[in-house]
């Protein structure tokens, strides 16, 4: 009898090493999950120094920003104003200089747990601020319901209410989720005991930087609560992320296991009961089940036992009706939604699924492989060390997805050369794995927009010598983007010289850009010959992979001019409220060789717009992806117009407007198709 229990715990024991890598495979290894940590942290961390103290301030949250990347998972994103401070007391006002800081008081005594009512202290200038604000007792008070209704599209437009965010879809797939809240530095009474808990986990030092980060509060009330419409709830979403944060991966695959669980398998249940639970459900079961000591080892091959361990809790909760907040234990999540005849049936639905055992894994199509492949061979070996279940090449292709897109965002040049001190100071400190490579990226970005924005300071100049300066400074800066950054950063080097009119030296750029396209180890837009590029850049210095063998699209932010033949995109997209124009390298690269050869040799300018013709026409997502199509047509377009086959030219502009608008710049294609058909008819 007992070998047979031993027999049994070595079989949970291997089946839990071999989720453990599948969920590795699906969530990513603790090296990967890093990297999309450090990322955002180390760009949060430089435009939070940047930000103006009556400006605003943005933070990437949830299941995002805690490293997860599965299918289907929405953006979220939090914001408030820098200016505004939420306070618990009013003896907390002493801390701040209320000449230039809005004071606001938070007062829950006539609140259920978890949410309270926020009392403007001092006058704002803000309208929206203004407009949410209503009288009561007195006391002027922030309506969290119409600051929701105020806010919802401010990120972007037409968004729509979702709970206390205004939520849409980009591109048809991304789902986002943007809260305008506001922010306290201070940890809220009601969430005291919860430090107090703390004894095993997290350990003080997280507890210590949890607390002296404050708080925000969310414009939503509670459903069953009196003045839902001016209540606003405690967000713990940054506590929230630095506990995921401190998770061993054991830990954290769990919590991922249970999202997929909640996702494939209990919200399969019935129409009825798939929408009580959320992901926010799963997150709270881990950290109760971790603080509570009821697994003594966190590891791979206790990863099954440990989501057993949680899945129980929850269907405690679930039979009890109360899931208490990890923060505010008072605070029942369950209140609003799992209650009544509801409750009773999805408690039936997960006692089915708890009856079956581990066996309910199966009904999960992300997990079920894992599990039977064990079954039908369990003497299987499984290897759980994450260094060799991922080689460098994944790591890099993880660093460079998270590259794209990593603009300061700013486009004056006092905040962006602020901005290069303070990557100076950074790079000058104590650095994770992953943030000196992502530090790089970053100054690279930064020396790209802040040559471009120099050089349109200066155009108009009349001192000669002022022109020049500004010319040797703007080259610097492009030369050290192309050293800090990847292949691709070159070709704004180009994009300089044909704005200065300067066509051989953007010619000589571009040349030397295509011998390096044109290597065979070349990782682009996340594709590459894993053992080419081994074999070329293994084991060098990310610097010199990055120079050598890494490329991506151009990014153009729309308030600098880089390229004049591009203005009308770029106000078509701004108008749109789009901050960047997304083109694909290789449309770029031609773009600039037809442009540069049309003032030297029209036989060679013909073949580069020939050459572009082909791409775009004929590419099928290798070097022009789906959503930047738009972009693609466009560019081809404005050749064949400038070339004078309007016929050709209509012909793309059309394609243009047929294409997903990903970089919002049909106003601008209209108008070209108006100037070119008024233009015909003049003629």
């Amino acid at each position: 009898m007992e070998s047979l229990h031993q027999g049994m715990c070595e079989g949970l024991q291997h089946m839990s090493e071999s989720v453990f890598v599948g969920m590795c495979g699906i969530v990513g290894t603790s090296q990967q999950v890093a990297i999309r940590r450090e990322t955002i942290d180390v760009k949060e961390m430089v435009e939070r120094r940047l930000a103006p103290h009556d400006g605003s301030i943005g933070m990437l949250s949830g299941s995002y920003r805690e490293g997860f990347r599965l299918i289907g998972s929405d953006i979220d994103c939090m914001f408030w104003l820098n200016n505004h401070r939420v306070i618990m007391d009013k003896s907390q006002s002493e801390y701040y200089n209320t000449v230039n800081t809005i004071l606001i008081l938070s007062d829950s005594s006539e609140s259920p747990p978890g949410f309270t009512l926020l009392q403007l202290l001092t006058p704002t200038t803000y309208r929206e601020v203004q407009s949410a604000c209503v009288r009561m007792n007195d006391r002027v008070y922030i309506s969290s319901s119409i600051w929701r209704q105020l806010t919802c599209s401010v990120v972007f437009p037409n968004s729509t209410v979702h709970g206390p965010c205004g939520s849409g879809i980009i591109a048809g797939r991304l789902e986002y989720d943007n809260a305008w809240c506001f922010v306290s530095d201070f940890w809220p009474q009601s969430a005291s005991s919860w430090i107090d808990r703390c004894h095993s986990w997290p350990d003080s030092e997280v507890v210590h930087d949890i607390v002296r980060n404050g708080c925000h509060f969310v414009a939503i009330g509670h459903p069953l609560g009196t003045n839902e419409n001016l209540q606003w709830r405690i967000s713990f979403s940054l506590a929230e992320y630095k506990l995921v944060n401190s998770m061993n991966q054991s830990q954290f695959l769990i919590y991922g296991l249970l999202k997929i669980f909640l996702k494939e398998v209990i919200n399969q249940q019935s129409e009825e009961t798939n929408k009580l639970l959320c992901s926010y459900h799963m997150k709270t079961t881990v950290f109760w089940a971790i603080q509570q000591n009821t697994l003594t080892h966190w590891c791979p091959q206790n990863l099954l036992a440990g989501f057993w361990v949680c899945f129980k809790l929850l269907l405690k909760w679930v039979h009890e009706g109360i899931c208490p907040n990890f923060f505010i234990p008072q605070n029942n999540l369950f209140l609003a939604k799992v209650r009544g005849p509801t409750q009773n049936r999805l408690f039936l639905q997960l006692h089915e699924l708890y009856k079956k055992g581990l066996a309910c894994l199966l009904q999960s199509s992300s997990i079920r492989f894992y599990i039977i492949g064990v079954l039908y061979n369990p003497r299987l070996s499984i290897c759980t060390n994450e260094i060799v279940m991922r080689y460098e090449v994944d790591f890099d292709l993880e660093l460079v997805k998270h590259f794209f897109s990593f603009n300061i965002d700013t486009t004056d040049l006092r905040p962006l050369l602020q901005a290069i001190k303070i990557v100076e100071q950074l790079v000058n400190s104590p650095l994770h794995q992953y943030q000196d490579a992502i530090l790089r990226e970053l100054s690279s970005s930064i020396f790209k927009n802040a040559a471009f924005i120099l050089h349109n300071m200066y155009t108009m100049a009349v001192v000669n010598k002022h022109v020049y300066i500004a010319n040797k400074i703007c080259c610097l800066m492009l030369k050290l983007a192309a050293r800090f950054g990847c292949v691709s950063n070159m070709l704004y080097i180009a994009m300089y010289h044909y704005k200065t009119l300067r066509y051989r030296e953007a010619l000589s750029v571009i040349e030397m850009t295509k011998v390096k396209l044109a290597q065979q180890y070349l990782m682009y837009n996340g594709r590459v010959d894993r053992v080419r590029y081994t074999e070329a850049v293994g084991g060098q210095s990310w610097s010199t992979k990055m120079r050598q063998a890494v490329a991506w699209d151009i990014e153009l932010d729309n308030e600098i001019c880089y390229i004049n033949e591009l203005i009308p995109e770029q106000e078509s997209a701004l108008q749109n409220m789009w901050p960047v124009l997304n083109i694909p390298l290789f449309v770029m690269l031609h773009f600039l060789e037809f442009l540069c050869y049309r003032h030297i040799d029209t036989t060679l300018s013909q073949a580069a717009l020939d050459e572009l013709q082909v791409l775009v026409h004929h590419d099928q997502g290798l070097y022009v992806p789906d959503l930047y199509r738009d972009i693609s047509w466009e560019i081809l377009g404005i050749c064949q117009q400038i070339t004078g086959n309007l016929q050709a030219a209509l012909y793309s502009y059309q394609q243009s407007l047929t294409q997903y608008s990903w970089n919002q710049i049909q106003t601008a294609t209209q108008r070209r198709i108006q100037d070119m058909v008024q233009s015909t008819l003049l003629q």
